[in-house]
């Protein structure tokens, strides 16, 4: 990773070192992959009434989880790992999956008066938490392969011909979107993105051909729609189900999820060329993607339930409307107040459980699990000892 409060990778090996600042760039990108979650999961009651609505989400989710991952993938360290770095994958991945886990069994139980609490089946977005876990455990031995992009793209594939590969422990979601954490740290390995300038070469004719991709995309989707239904390409977009639970068990069904793989790669390198370069009032925002990751799903819970986003016509009005929604809850779960409440369930410090406290205790800098540095947040008395916080 980078310097205190950088955000940019790590200069090749030998390299000369150079100061480093904070790329606005990749915290924006965190934000606006963010709020595409928040919006994906926010419109999916409208699809079942809406064409409109079920061609945007299958815009969405052609891409922005891959994107997602390809951000976390650029950030990860593909080197052996310090204890500090073991203890991340502990306090920052698994106490909080363990902790959500139990919000959610407790919510489901309260709500809907029953639960079944099952610790190796991840409640609704938990499953990219312990995917991330996974990608780092991982990383070492990919890099220490020949061609490992292409080993995680064969694995990829592959994992849809095993039945047996499902969603216990989120398996079959991280298999299927190990090509993409791969790709972004290849991409960081190989030091891309600074060689070939792509932060700093976007002239306007890449920016038009950017939209022109997603436009052409969001104009499939919703032109073929009734094939897209019929062949249950939502499925096939969470990369989670087998081929043969998805109707395809044919030899040639890994085409499918290959071609739909390039697709997501091609996506992502638009949505990438569209994010802002520059510094914004939200910017910051993308430092703390995993509040609103882990926090949105409650909010949105009561209109997943209630079903009060059936039925909504006209779909001019709603899908903007909900669109806006989606766009103001993101901001609010990333601010300063709702990160100082619910720190402590989204950011543990569970100091008890190691021989050595000092692996749990608040560094001066703190990782987001997607691979963003930051400095302690200002709202934390800087007074207070380590121990007593």
């Amino acid at each position: 990773m980078s310097s205190a409060g950088a955000d940019t990778a790590d200069p090749p090996t030998g390299a000369v070192s150079k100061p480093r600042r904070r790329v606005p760039f990749w915290d924006n990108a965190r934000y606006a992959c963010i709020v595409l979650v928040v919006l994906g999961h926010a419109i999916q009651r409208l699809i079942y009434d809406s064409d409109i609505a079920f061609a945007f989400y299958l815009t969405l989710y052609a891409f922005h989880m891959p994107a997602f991952a390809i951000i976390s993938g650029y950030f990860s360290k593909s080197g052996s790992p310090t204890k500090t770095q073991m203890a991340r994958i502990i306090t920052d991945i698994i106490v909080p999956y363990v902790i959500f886990e139990l919000l959610w069994t407790l919510t489901k139980w309260l709500v809907e008066g029953q639960a079944n609490p099952n610790i190796t089946q991840p409640s609704w977005t938990l499953w990219f938490l312990l995917a991330l876990g996974i990608f780092r455990l991982v990383l070492p031995y990919l890099a220490l392969l020949r061609w490992p992009l292409l080993w995680t793209v064969v694995i990829s594939i592959g994992a849809g011909y095993l039945p047996n590969v499902d969603s216990t422990f989120s398996l079959s979601r991280t298999l299927g979107l190990l090509p993409f954490f791969a790709l972004g740290w290849w991409l960081r390995e190989h030091d891309i993105v600074t060689r070939l300038r792509l932060l700093d070469f976007r002239p306007w004719w890449i920016r038009v051909a950017a939209v022109a991709v997603i436009a052409a995309t969001g104009w499939a989707a919703w032109n073929w729609l009734p094939i897209w239904q019929a062949t249950d390409l939502r499925s096939w977009l969470f990369y989670e189900d087998s081929y043969a639970d998805l109707g395809g068990g044919q030899w040639w069904a890994g085409g499918v999820r290959l071609a739909l793989m390039a697709l997501a790669v091609l996506l992502s390198a638009s949505f990438f060329v569209l994010v802002p370069r520059g510094t914004y009032w939200w910017t910051t925002f993308g430092q703390y993607t995993m509040y609103v990751y882990l926090l949105h799903s409650f909010v949105l819970y009561p209109f997943r339930e209630t079903g009060v986003l059936r039925d909504l016509e006209p779909t001019w009005i709603w899908l903007p409307l909900v669109t806006i929604l989606s766009v103001v809850v993101a901001l609010l779960l990333a601010t300063k107040p709702v990160r100082r409440v619910f720190r402590p369930l989204v950011e543990p410090r569970p100091m008890w459980l190691f021989s050595d406290p000092a692996l749990a205790s608040r560094e001066s800098r703190r990782n987001d699990p997607t691979g963003s540095r930051r400095p302690r947040d200002a709202e934390r008395p800087r007074s207070r000892p380590d121990s007593a916080r």
